[in-house]
């Protein structure tokens, strides 16, 4: 199962999360989140990443040429898209694709989705666009998981995330906020106890 350890703005805090075992970092390129970064600095920490490591851009509703251009730059293994993207959208990207459903009170509709795009789970929430640190429904989001692979989000943290795996038999997990001393800051210690809750 990948591990992507999300909002990363710090070099020390993307090299801990690879020596505790994240596979994939992410990178937040919109503007309006606590967990932005530029994507010059953001090429500097892709740059002393391991080659096995996948990074991945977070961008919410911004023109496509601008997201395969910091794609280009970075450069990004794969796109994560938060907003209200479209299929024809997802269509003009050049990279694999991450796209973000939110998940309310009933299960989101998902059958639009061409199978190569990969659908992300988290707290349906137009202000914030993830990072919220709310869980979703797991029972709902196990019933999607079990008809397509899923990376699940929200709200994911040490004290659950064994709990979350367990019932939702997700292809990837996303945390951001539940690693975290401040937004965009990450605490080593609940890094290393993630992949050992993970572990057990």
């Amino acid at each position: 199962m990948l591990v992507k350890i999300c909002g990363i703005t710090r070099i020390d805090d993307a090299l801990a999360a690879v020596e505790a075992g994240a596979g994939a970092i992410g990178f937040v390129f919109w503007p309006k989140s606590p967990r932005f970064i530029d994507p010059y600095r953001a090429r500097a920490i892709a740059a002393a990443l391991p080659p096995f490591v996948t990074t991945v851009g977070v961008f919410v509703d911004q023109p496509a040429e601008y997201v395969r251009g910091v794609a280009a730059l970075v450069p990004l293994g794969a796109v994560q898209l938060h907003g209200e993207e479209t299929v024809p959208y997802v269509s003009r990207m050049n990279r694999p694709v991450i796209k973000a459903v939110g998940v309310g009170a009933l299960a989101p509709s998902v059958t639009d989705w061409p199978i190569e795009v990969r659908l992300l789970l988290d707290v349906h929430d137009p202000e914030q666009r993830g990072g919220t640190g709310r869980t979703i429904d797991w029972r709902i989001a196990a019933g999607i998981a079990a008809s397509r692979a899923v990376v699940l989000a929200g709200g994911l943290t040490p004290d659950n995330v064994g709990q979350a795996v367990a019932q939702v038999k997700p292809c990837g997990i996303d945390v951001s906020s539940g690693v975290e001393r401040a937004p965009g800051v990450k605490d080593h210690g609940r890094l290393r106890a993630l992949f050992e809750a993970l572990k057990s």
